[in-house]
This record gives C-alpha cells, sequence and structure tokens, in this order.
C-alpha cells in the first residue's frame, strides 16, 4: 500500500507542475512598431523622410486631378447651348466661372474667335499641355522615389553586415549579442526601402493612370469645342 502511495503523489506532483505551466501566461514577444524602426538607425531617417513625401503626395496630386475632373458633359452642354445663341460674352463668363483645366482651354479658344480655326486650334492645344503639365506636378518624383528608397535600404544591409563583423572582430566572440543589432538594422532597412518603393512605385502609376484618363477627357472636349466653332 505504501509503494502504491509513493508512485501516486509524484504522478500527482507532476500533474501540478504540468497545469501549472501551462495556466502561466506567455511572454509578450512583440515589438512596438516604434522601437523597431528606432532599430534600423540614422538609415531610418531618410527612409521615412521619402515615405512622408510619397504620402503627400499621392493624397494632394489624387485630389487636384480629382477636382479637375469636374464634369466635362455638362461643361461642354453648356458651352454649346450659349454658342448656338450667339452669347459670347456669356460663354467666356460661363468659362471663368469654372476653374477647370477645360474650360480655361475652352477659354483661350473664345478670345481666339475671328482668327482662322487652325490657329484657334493650335492655341486650345498649347493651353491643353500646360494644363497637363500642371496635373503630372511632383509625379516624377514618385517614380524617382520608388528607384532610390529600395536602394537606401539595401545600404541599410550593408551597414548592418560591417556592424555584425565588427561586433565579432572587437569581442572575439560568436553570439546573438554580436548579431543582433546588425541583423536588426539590416532587416528592418532592408524591409522599409521596400515598403516605401512599392506604395510610391504604386502611387506613380496610378496617379498616372488618372492623368491619362484626364487628357482623354480633355482631348475629346476639344474636338467637340471644334465642332462647335465650325457650326456655329
Amino acid at each position: 500500500m505504501s509503494v502504491f502511495l509513493l508512485q501516486v503523489v509524484p504522478a500527482a506532483a507532476d500533474t501540478v507542475n504540468t497545469a501549472a505551466a501551462a495556466a502561466a501566461p506567455i511572454a509578450d514577444t512583440s515589438v512596438p512598431v516604434i522601437d523597431l524602426l528606432l532599430r534600423g538607425g540614422l538609415i531610418m531617417i531618410p527612409l521615412v523622410a521619402l515615405s512622408i513625401l510619397s504620402v503627400y503626395i499621392i493624397i494632394e496630386r489624387y485630389f487636384t486631378i480629382r477636382r479637375a475632373a469636374g464634369n466635362p458633359d455638362a461643361f461642354m452642354a453648356g458651352i454649346r447651348s450659349l454658342m448656338v445663341k450667339g452669347d459670347l460674352a456669356g460663354a467666356k463668363l460661363y468659362c471663368a466661372q469654372n476653374s477647370s483645366p477645360l474650360a480655361r482651354m475652352v477659354e483661350k479658344g473664345l478670345r481666339r474667335i475671328g482668327l482662322p480655326l487652325k490657329e484657334i486650334e493650335t492655341s486650345v492645344e498649347n493651353v491643353g499641355k500646360i494644363e497637363i503639365a500642371r496635373l503630372e506636378k511632383n509625379i516624377s518624383i514618385l517614380g524617382i522615389i520608388a528607384g532610390i528608397a529600395p536602394m537606401i535600404g539595401f545600404v541599410g544591409t550593408i551597414i548592418g553586415v560591417i556592424k555584425i563583423f565588427y561586433s565579432i572582430a572587437a569581442t572575439k566572440e560568436f553570439g546573438i549579442p554580436q548579431v543582433a543589432d546588425g541583423l536588426y538594422v539590416k532587416l528592418v532597412t532592408s524591409a522599409t526601402g521596400l515598403i516605401v518603393g512599392i506604395i510610391a512605385h504604386v502611387g506613380y502609376h496610378w496617379l498616372s493612370i488618372l492623368v491619362e484618363r484626364m487628357v482623354f477627357r480633355m482631348e475629346n472636349s476639344a474636338i467637340e469645342f471644334m465642332d462647335i466653332l465650325q457650326d456655329n
């Protein structure tokens, strides 16, 4: 009987220890994002600056293009109605009250009425080119950021590797303490550079597509305006 009790007691003790271990809270190994970014070192400063610049350009250009788009069909319908009535002054006023690139194109054409149609068309096209250049402002910067951000991250990778070897050479040991800081710099900067590059790359092509759509609408409206002049 005593032998049986001796066997049961250790078994019960093991069961209690196992249950206690299972009930013990698991240590939180998550790292705050800010602390993780700080691990990247000084190379993170240009990367963060480029990320902020990219987001700013994307947001600012998007709302600028969106405001410029307006409603070209409704605008051209109003111009056609006024031109059919022969109200040239009213058409000019209608353009002045509209701040879209299309309105500025049409207003330029209205001010050239009396000249040959070819000259009017050239004037409208020149204004259109200027307006498109305004819409494309700073979009090319996103293309530059998309190219250089991963390269800056790669520089951080090299710095991290150098840091690892320097630490090993200084301590004459090879272990986690010697490689941890360098690995943080290497991985954090590489990942950040790629993320910033992807954001800039996507933003560049997305905004370029929006501008291309705007160009297509403006060209169609310019053709419609020339048809109105020929008909009247």
